[in-house]
C-alpha cells in the first residue's frame, strides 16, 4: 500500500467512524439517538485512533491537511508531497462521508431536521459569529498542532531516514486520540471543532450532492481558514521556541 492510498483509507476510516457517531446521535430512530456530546467527542477520539493505527506505519497518518502543512512548515515533511497528501485526504473524507450516508440511509430518510442531517457531514457554529467562530477554530487547531510537535519531540530519529514517514503515526495512535478528545471536550462546543479542512469540506461536498437542503456554504470558509491560520501560528511558535 502506498502512502497516497494509506492517507485515503486512514482518512476514510476517520470520517466514517467520526461522522458515523454524529449520525447515530442526531438521526431519528437510531439506537444512539440523543446520547449526547460526550459520546460524540469520545467516539471522534477513537476514530482518530483507528485512522492513525491503520495509516501510521505507511504514510505517517497525517489524515488532515493542516497536519501536513504544519509538518512542512517546520521542515519535517517534504513540500513536494503536500499537495498529493491533501488530495488523498479529501478523497478519503468524501468516501467516509458517503459510507456514513449509505449505512444510515433509512435514518436520513426518516429525519426531517435538515440541520441535523448536515451535522452528520460537516461542522457548524453553536452561535453564528464568524469572528468568534474563526478564533475558536484557530485556537483549537493551534493546540492540536503545537502539542503534536512536542509529542513527536524536536527530533525524530528513524534508522531508515529516507523511507521515514513523519506524522501522527510517528507519535502513536493513543496520544493523538487523547489530544483530540481533550480538544473536543474543552474547545469543541463552539464550532464542533473541525480543526481539519478535509474533515469539513469533503463531507460538505458529499452532502451537497446527496441532499437538496442547504449545505451552509456561507460558513464553509471558517473550518478551512481557521485551521490554516492555527497551524501556521503553531509552526511559527514552535520554530521560535526551538
Amino acid at each position: 500500500m502506498t502512502p497516497f492510498i494509506a492517507e485515503i483509507i486512514g482518512t476514510m476510516l476517520l470520517i466514517l467512524l467520526g461522522n458515523g457517531v454524529v449520525a447515530n446521535v442526531v438521526l431519528k430512530d437510531t439506537k444512539g439517538n440523543n446520547s449526547g456530546w460526550i459520546v460524540i467527542t469520545t467516539a471522534w477520539a477513537f476514530a482518530v485512533f483507528v485512522g492513525v493505527a491503520v495509516a501510521g506505519p505507511i504514510s505517517g497518518a497525517h489524515l488532515n491537511p493542516i497536519v501536513t502543512l504544519g509538518l512542512a512548515l517546520v521542515g519535517k515533511f517534504a513540500w513536494s508531497q503536500v499537495v498529493p497528501y491533501i488530495i488523498a485526504q479529501m478523497i478519503g473524507a468524501m468516501l467516509g462521508a458517503f459510507l456514513v450516508w449509505l449505512s444510515h440511509k433509512d435514518h436520513f430518510a426518516a429525519t426531517e431536521d435538515e440541520a441535523g442531517k448536515l451535522a452528520c457531514f460537516s461542522t457548524g457554529p453553536a452561535i453564528r459569529n464568524y469572528t468568534s467562530n474563526l478564533i475558536s477554530e484557530i485556537i483549537g487547531t493551534f493546540v492540536l498542532i503545537f502539542v503534536i510537535f512536542y509529542l513527536a519531540g524536536p527530533d525524530v530519529h528513524i534508522a531508515a531516514a529516507a523511507d521515514a514517514k513523519i506524522g501522527l503515526g510517528s507519535i502513536g495512535a493513543l496520544p493523538v486520540a487523547i489530544l483530540v478528545w481533550a480538544i473536543g471536550l474543552s474547545l469543541g462546543g463552539t464550532t464542533g471543532y473541525a480543526i481539519n479542512p478535509a474533515r469539513d469540506l469533503g463531507p460538505r461536498i458529499v452532502h451537497s450532492l446527496l441532499f437538496k437542503g442547504s449545505s451552509d456554504w456561507s460558513y464553509s470558509w471558517v473550518p478551512i481558514v481557521g485551521p490554516i491560520i492555527g497551524s501556521s501560528l503553531a509552526a511559527l511558535c514552535y520554530l521560535m521556541l526551538s
